[in-house]
């Protein structure tokens, strides 16, 4: 799929996991979102999108912006 949609490799699944990584704990939304968001801020990356199971063979998407790219007093680099 990252070859078809000529998509860059250092910004998909960055961090490997699957889309099912939270299922023994009933949490693959909240384990994931907390991934990216962290991911986000070490990378100061001002957008991130992150899919989530929700049963029943079904997926939803997140997109988050961080609104403030470096928070006061965060350190840069």
């Amino acid at each position: 799929m990252i070859r078809e949609l000529s998509l860059d490799p250092d910004k998909v699944n960055v961090n490997g996991g699957a889309i099912a990584l939270g299922h023994p704990l009933g949490c693959t939304g909240a384990k994931l979102t907390a991934s990216l968001l962290h991911e986000m801020k070490r990378r100061n990356a001002p957008l991130g999108l992150v899919s989530m199971c929700i049963g029943g063979g079904m997926g939803a998407a997140g997109l988050f912006e961080r609104a403030y790219p470096r928070l006061p007093g965060e350190k840069t680099g």
